[in-house]
């Protein structure tokens, strides 16, 4: 059925029977009532008639598509578009029911608007996924009014359209325009003040107001001088280390899947993966892949070749956490199997207790004895917000000085990881990306990698 009722037929009709009502008790009314009822009577049939008349040229004389991407980033605001068409020769009231995935749980996407005659309107929302893979789109429902607005005919259009949900390619092509234009510190990331020379020697060049004393080639100096050239300072210009091997250890245990602002800790780890990966491509490094739990998993080598960056995509949508606790002897043993050549260890997991980490600490100590490996686990922000709160009871001081000493372990795990020459990051989920992306330029600024 594709026509409907509208509240104004209804309120209309009320009006009637009320009036119906009164004219039993005053018999004068009935005459002008009958004459309502068959007013709206006829009314209703030619807007019956206005709505469903053909439209030379057209099918539907009211088109309605849904425009968005062939996929969807996960944990970005996605852009969806509603184009409607209106090739009535009236102006006409619609309003566009969109039914999109149950897994965003909302029942808001109700639209309302005027199209004039021949126009187009476009309609613009968001949509935030907090989980990957596979989203079906209903139908796009436009229920269309004409002037007289006493029916709505329903137009339906895209019905059954599934679209994947990927690791945030938009996070990672946002970080990517802004390395290209080099402002990157809009979003938090530091400059880096070099200390000393990176290894890989570039060219020698003429002396420049500015350039450090110390690179100052005084051999080439002193051939220059002899040849009578003006301006004889010549310097070293050093570049950045290239096809260095970055490699994201990912954590897929159930410490992983403690959910923040709807995304689990898995998914905060995957999304900066997928930026601090394409990062180190532009940077000339190379970049890989590890996951582990239990049991093996994902393992892609270090590379740069055109098309990696997509192998790496694919593989990090299938990722799942599991519930078992993980293997971090299997990981080790992953590792030195697998990478060969000294790398960065960017090992994304999660440690609540101090305890937790001593137990995998032998392993830790191991890869980094062979590797420079970053730890990277997370601050609980919840824990956080609840002890910048003030105390209202005695049971509040007593939960939160449980919380206190919580928080305190995570500071005491960077402190024993520091003191066995591990390199940490203890960042809250939403600060994960732009801190690792630091942590990543400050290894390249020192030389370590």
């Amino acid at each position: 059925m594709s026509i409907f009722l509208t509240q104004r037929f209804f309120l209309t009709l009320v009006a009637l029977i009320v009036g119906f009502v009164v004219a039993f008790f005053l018999p004068w009314l009935l005459g002008p009532m009958y004459i309502s009822l068959g007013a709206l009577t006829v009314l209703t049939l030619l807007d019956a008639l206005l709505l469903y008349a053909p439209v030379k040229g057209q099918l539907n004389p009211v088109f309605g598509r849904r425009v968005l991407g062939d996929k969807l980033a996960n944990g970005s605001e996605n852009d969806v578009r509603i184009f409607l068409e209106n090739h009535y020769r009236f102006p006409v009231r619609t309003e566009t029911i969109d039914e999109i995935p149950h897994q965003f749980q909302r029942r808001d996407v109700l639209f309302k608007t005027a199209i004039g005659a021949g126009e187009t309107q476009v309609i613009h929302y968001q949509l935030r996924p907090v989980k990957r893979g596979e989203y079906e789109f209903g139908a796009l429902n436009v229920y269309a009014a004409s002037p007289l607005g006493l029916l709505r005919r329903r137009f339906r259009y895209e019905q059954g359209r599934v679209v994947p949900v990927y690791p945030s390619f938009l996070q990672m092509r946002q970080y990517e325009l802004l390395a290209i234009h080099n402002r990157l510190t809009e979003v938090g990331v530091k400059r880096i003040r070099r200390v000393g020379h990176s290894m890989e020697f570039e060219q020698i060049r003429p002396y420049v107001p500015g350039d450090d004393p110390r690179s100052i080639n005084w051999k080439a100096t002193a051939r220059r001088s002899g040849t009578g050239a003006a301006d004889a300072l010549v310097v070293n210009h050093f570049q950045d280390e290239r096809a260095q091997q970055v490699y994201c250890l990912i954590d897929k245990g159930r410490v992983m899947r403690m959910p923040f602002d709807g995304l689990s800790l898995l998914d905060y780890a995957i999304n900066a993966t997928l930026v601090v990966s394409n990062i180190a491509l532009l940077k000339h490094d190379k970049a890989g892949l590890v996951t582990f739990s239990n049991r093996p998993g994902a393992v892609l080598a270090a590379d740069r070749r055109p098309g990696h960056l997509l192998k790496l995509l694919e593989i990090l949508y299938r990722q799942k956490t599991r519930y078992l606790e993980t293997d971090f002897e299997l990981l080790y043993a992953t590792v030195r199997a697998k990478i060969k050549q000294r790398s960065l260890l960017i090992l994304f997991t999660n440690f609540e207790t101090l305890h937790s980490m001593q137990r995998q600490l032998p392993y830790l100590r191991r890869l980094s004895k062979d590797h420079l490996l970053l730890v990277v686990f997370f601050e609980n922000t919840e824990l956080r917000t609840y002890l910048d709160t003030p105390a209202s009871s005695t049971e509040d001081v007593y939960n939160q000085t449980i919380a206190e000493k919580f928080a305190q372990e995570k500071r005491q795990i960077v402190l024993e990881l520091q003191r066995y020459g591990i390199y940490s990051l203890l960042t809250a989920p939403q600060d994960l990306t732009v801190n690792t992306i630091n942590k990543y330029l400050e290894f390249k600024a020192r030389g370590l990698i």
